[in-house]
């Protein structure tokens, strides 16, 4: 049969960016499951090294700090010389950083411990620009399936981050959970081979008359402040929850296995969906999809205060997850909508940069909170930044409404 260039041409190109697209999902897969075995057991460690039980999170918060002070140096140096840079440039920091907190709980050296959750944060910031990768390899007309099937990738970390936590516990001992940060190591070193093999595009060049419209005018459109407002909420409402679930459990005498599964299948709840997420924004809109993703978590805020028993830190974790990743993926895909091809590295570093500071925030803010105010305090501080981002999103949905009226 006679195949004409035309007609093959679409097709092969097609391949290649499914190609693309499923080695960053990869990639993403072993960057999350870095992020889950440490979300683990980092608190946990943190309580057994820290000098005031207070700062049982604070490694994990200066994961998140580091994670938010990296992601527009990150985001301005993919723009500068291309994403595979960037992407190496992570991987190299995850590796410090799981050698370095593997020394730090080996020698319960609370200090080293902190500075290695710091570099794991800078590989998290590197990590969580894959998305925006599969945006630029997919084009517009798949842009929306493509960050969705990228974020699929974290569902391997809902098994292999837990899993791996529980394997490599006593893999030092009786020095406990040093062997999690050694597999942390172990998997940024594969996702930095890995990440050798995908075709990313090159850095756009431009000049100064090129360089598109000044930040400050993009950040005033109304779609961008929304999209960034929905993925703060989201980040960090997850985060704020997330992060004192085991310390929760522990306390009402649940056992490490036990919160170690429920934090396996709020992974899962966050990143199962994204398998369909990118199919429901193309068919009902992003700002519903968003809207879902709010009212999910405003679910799991009502779970958790009915009860301490496990299938209710369980269920809630699940609303929480799948919640966070409509509103995540719908924020993200919103996003991509206000910028330039020559404006994306500026855009993507302040998102992140806004983003990944709540993060830290609520990181910091999470064992603090549930220490002096107990478990419930926590749940209700989600409780107004989720039903104004839910304002927000409807009073967007009515401005383009009477824009097309």
């Amino acid at each position: 049969m006679d195949v004409s260039p035309e007609k093959s041409r679409p097709e092969k190109s097609r391949s290649a960016v499914m190609r693309n697209i499923s080695l960053l999902a990869v990639c993403q897969a072993l960057g999350m499951s870095c992020l889950a075995l440490s979300i683990t057991i980092t608190a946990l460690v943190g309580d057994s090294l820290a000098p005031d039980p207070s700062l049982a999170t604070f490694p994990l918060a200066l994961q998140f700090v580091a994670m938010a002070a990296m992601t527009v140096p990150a985001s301005l140096i993919m723009g500068r010389f291309g994403r595979q840079v960037g992407f190496t440039i992570g991987g190299l920091l995850g590796i410090a950083g799981g050698v370095v907190a593997c020394l730090a709980v080996i020698g319960a050296n609370f200090t080293l411990f902190c500075v290695g959750a710091a570099l794991q944060g800078g590989f998290a910031a590197h990590v969580a620009l894959y998305r925006f990768a599969a945006a630029d390899v997919a084009g517009p007309e798949l842009r929306s399936r493509a960050i969705s099937l990228v974020m699929v990738g974290g569902l391997a970390s809902a098994v292999l981050g837990p899993e791996l936590a529980k394997w490599t516990k006593d893999l030092f001992a009786p020095v406990l959970f040093a062997g999690g940060y050694a597999a942390i190591a172990a998997m940024a070193f594969a996702g930095l081979a890995l990440v050798q093999l995908v075709e990313l595009p090159p850095p756009i060049s431009r000049t100064r008359s090129d360089r598109g419209r000044a930040l400050r005018e993009i950040i005033r459109q109304p779609s961008l402040v929304v999209a960034v407002v929905c993925a703060m909420v989201a980040y960090g409402s997850m985060n704020l929850i997330m992060v004192s679930t085991p310390l929760a459990m522990v306390a009402c005498a649940h056992p490490f296995e036990t919160a170690a599964f429920v934090i396996q299948w709020h992974v899962v709840g966050m990143y199962a969906p994204s398998f369909v997420t990118g199919h429901i924004i193309e068919r009902i809109g992003v700002l519903r999809v968003i809207s879902i993703g709010a009212v999910l978590i405003l679910g799991c805020i009502l779970v958790n205060l009915t009860g301490i028993e496990v299938l209710q830190f369980w269920s809630a974790l699940v609303l929480l997850g799948v919640g966070w990743n409509f509103m995540y993926v719908g924020a993200t895909s919103l996003l991509t909508e206000t910028y330039r091809p020559e404006e994306q590295a500026r855009v993507q570093a302040f998102n992140e940069f806004m983003v990944f500071g709540t993060t830290a925030i609520t990181a910091l803010a999470s064992g603090a909170v549930f220490n002096v105010l107990g478990w419930q305090a926590v749940n209700l501080a989600v409780l107004l930044p989720v039903l104004l981002a839910t304002l927000a999103v409807i009073w967007l949905a009515r401005q383009r409404a009477l824009a097309v009226s």
